[in-house]
């Protein structure tokens, strides 16, 4: 197991996006909970410091809470080839999808159990009495009933699910149901994403949020947007990161060590692109936005499509990653040299988080049309991004997505990811349509500012920890998914705190 250094944030910059009532009701909450938690640590723990939405939020929500005075650790859990490979069909199967149809049987427990208890070795000696641990997703699992017997208390998160829990979704429930069972309650996305096995447990519903002024969100001029392209090698032309106030560290002899496969660079700065920014991930359907766009691109008029994500070989609990770039690499040199030299695939260097998310923003800024045409989706994290950004956006109407944008309002939604044709009109008609364009991406700038930023999930966290921590602890009732009622009403009709 790892500890990831957590940087310190100052909440100042984050409340200035913020209005006063917001701003002073954060104030109170930061203040309430440096009084409550006094004297305790709150770990968090996941499998991979780098890559995937997970890992982002954590870097910059644990920041601003460090900044406001709690102390806030992170670790990674370690895993071999075998552990991975398990809690990605896990992953799958929470989706409702097979995956590699591999088994989640008594060898798969033992093997399971074993890592697991190899971290909780480790995570024993430094977890206080009292702690809090929040646990994420299903690699974490089973360290929650070692914890709570050592006098943790325990939440664990889960960020992936499935509206209607299929047999194949009921099978992982059933082999994390042992573990999950211990935390003192179980956080979920939505509510939908609660399966009925579990739906008697105590349960909260906490949406993701963003961070509006962290690197892969902070405003950037057209012309640092620019640089930024050329640095990464999607457009032509000579970098001067010194005029545009960039890290130097960024611009190095051998270049930003993205990875590009083109026939050439995007013609000219004025080409209009679309986007998808991902990880390479089945789920994500990378190859399928390759198809659409390919079979159809003519009707596209003039724009090229970039398929953005990050290096395989540098997220670690990824044993997918590369088979789908290279499926994608392999589908593209069979397309035609008319479609594929309208094509890009962007593999973003890891070893600098900072440059990564600069780059990530950059090219969501500089897309003409955003897509996310997962075929699920936990929440949508680059959805959100960009909402916020005010980027046009076409994604299907799958999981967290829906709760983000209602269609015709916020973006485009797609009723059936699978449908190359749906997919196409509704990306050539933000293409031809630049007024509805706008309107889209105004609206959906202002609803990512309402309801998508870190200070929202940030009270409901301090809500959740002190009523199970606090005075008064309680068994978390009214946020339970079987109440069936809110106190606060959330975005999507979530269940709130």
């Amino acid at each position: 197991m790892q500890a990831v250094p957590v940087a310190t944030l100052a909440l100042a910059p984050l409340l200035a996006v913020m209005g006063p009532r917001k701003t002073a009701e954060i104030l109170a909450a930061v203040q309430h909970a440096r009084a409550s938690l006094r004297g305790r640590t709150i770990w968090h723990v996941n499998s991979t410091a780098r890559g995937g939405g997970v890992a982002e939020m954590l870097q910059t929500m644990l920041a601003y809470e460090r900044g406001a005075g709690l102390d806030v650790r992170w670790l990674v859990m370690d895993g071999d080839d075998a552990f991975f490979a398990l809690t990605k069909r896990l992953h799958h199967r929470l989706h409702g999808e097979p995956g590699d149809d591999g088994t989640l049987g008594a060898s798969e427990r033992r093997h399971y159990e074993q890592i697991t208890q190899h971290n909780h070795d480790t995570l024993a000696a430094a977890v206080k009495r009292g702690d809090v641990v929040v646990l994420h997703d299903p690699q974490t699992a089973g360290l929650a009933p070692r914890l709570r017997e050592q006098g943790a208390t325990v939440l664990w998160r889960c960020h992936v699910g499935v509206d209607r829990v299929n047999a194949i979704a009921e099978e992982a429930w059933q082999f994390l149901k042992p573990y999950i069972e211990a935390a003192h309650t179980r956080i979920f996305t939505r509510a939908a994403y609660v399966p009925p096995s579990i739906a008697s447990l105590p349960v909260s519903v906490i949406p993701p949020a963003i961070d509006a002024i962290s690197p892969k969100n902070q405003p950037l001029s057209a012309a640092t947007v620019l640089v930024m392209l050329r640095h990464i090698g999607l457009l032509a032309g000579a970098v001067n990161g010194q005029r545009y106030r960039l890290p130097a560290s960024f611009f190095t002899v051998n270049g930003s060590g993205a990875r590009i496969l083109q026939t050439q660079p995007l013609p000219s700065p004025g080409t209009p692109l679309i986007a998808q920014i991902s990880r390479w991930d089945p789920l994500k359907d990378m190859a399928g936005v390759m198809r659409g766009f390919a079979s159809r691109c003519q009707q596209l008029g003039i724009a090229h499509l970039a398929l953005v994500g990050p290096d395989p070989s540098a997220v670690a609990d990824d044993i997918e990653g590369a088979r789908v770039y290279d499926e994608c690499v392999a589908q593209w040199h069979a397309l035609p040299a008319q479609a594929r030299e309208r094509i890009h695939l962007v593999c973003l260097p890891m070893a600098n988080v900072e440059e990564n998310a600069l780059m990530v923003n950059a090219l969501q800024r500089f897309a003409t049309v955003v897509v996310q045409k997962s075929l699920h989706e936990g929440f949508g994290l680059t959805v959100t991004e960009a909402l916020l950004k005010g980027r046009p956006v076409v994604a299907s109407r799958v999981g967290g997505i829906q709760d983000q944008i209602t269609d015709g309002v916020h973006g485009l939604l797609l009723d059936d990811p699978a449908d190359a044709r749906a997919f196409v009109d509704a990306v050539a008609r933000l293409l031809d349509d630049r007024v509805l364009a706008q309107r889209l991406a105004r609206n959906a700038r202002r609803r990512a500012i309402a309801e998508f930023l870190a200070p929202r999930q940030m009270l409901q966290m301090f809500d959740l920890i002190d009523g199970l921590t606090g005075p008064n602890s309680r068994t978390p009732r009214s946020r339970a998914h079987r109440a069936g009622r809110s106190r606060t009403p959330m975005p999507g009709g979530a269940i709130g705190q």
